[in-house]
């Protein structure tokens, strides 16, 4: 089965500050989400590759990749992670070619035929590494839906209006990050029924996986291990800690 891995880089990366979206931040003289599309292209079991960033962005994203012959588009994203998700379904779907792409948000989850795998990727995310990436293509052939999680080191406890409350049991506890994998008929119907939920905006969930564990419960979520190494950029000063872990490869 085709396997699509999308870079979700359309944020506007208010956390780092600046005038420049982190993902257009430079890390050993490349952009974040180009560092995250370099690793996606060398990965044998990817079979394209589409960005999703914002509009007046995508000309100058278009140059500077456009060497990657995985890369197969860089379409507008939305105002919020949910919405640039569904561009991106969009645009894979109508790839799988008229009818076919059409009906598969209307599919029951898992369908065969026009279906595909797909992988979603934060750009923030540079170093994602080729093991994780391979083992999140290998769990897709037994999950309908994936996610990348790393142990909690810390002790997590519940805290009510500034007073700790009950600890947490720290062996049952991950930490998340990306690529998130989906049947594509899956995140598809999904996002489909999160459309038409009025609650949806004022509870929408911070990644791909909440929206299928909230609107597709009966679909369990397989969990891939993840690495330390995967850090999400988010503040100036996590850049340079990802220089020092690309420099240490």
């Amino acid at each position: 089965m085709r396997t699509v891995a999308v870079v979700l880089a359309g944020g506007s990366g208010s956390r780092f500050g600046g005038s420049l979206p982190k993902q257009l931040r430079l890390l050993a003289g490349k952009t974040l989400v180009e560092h995250c599309v370099a690793a996606f292209e060398q990965a044998p079991g990817i079979d394209e590759v589409l960005v999703v960033m914002a509009a007046d962005q995508a000309g100058g994203a278009a140059a500077q990749l456009r060497r990657y012959g995985k890369l197969i588009g860089i379409v507008p994203g939305g105002s919020a992670r949910s919405d640039s998700t569904r561009q991106a379904i969009a645009a894979i779907s109508a790839t799988r070619g008229g009818a076919a792409g059409a009906a598969l948000a209307d599919a029951a989850p898992g369908t065969a035929g026009a279906d595909c795998n797909v992988l979603f990727h934060d750009a923030a995310r540079p170093l994602v590494d080729q093991r994780i990436i391979a083992d999140c293509g290998t769990a897709l052939g037994h999950w309908q839906a994936i996610g990348v999680v790393v142990p909690s080191s810390d002790t997590i406890v519940e805290v009510h209006d500034g007073i700790l409350g009950q600890v947490l049991p720290r062996e049952s506890l991950a930490r998340c990050q990306t690529p998130q994998g989906f049947r594509l008929s899956v995140i598809a119907r999904a996002h489909q029924l999160a459309a038409a939920d009025p609650q949806f905006a004022s509870l929408s969930a911070t990644d791909d996986c909440g929206v299928v564990r909230r609107y597709l419960p009966e679909i369990p979520i397989g969990a891939v291990p993840g690495s330390e190494r995967n850090i999400k950029v988010t503040y100036p000063g996590d850049l340079a800690i990802a220089e020092t872990l690309l420099a240490q490869a």
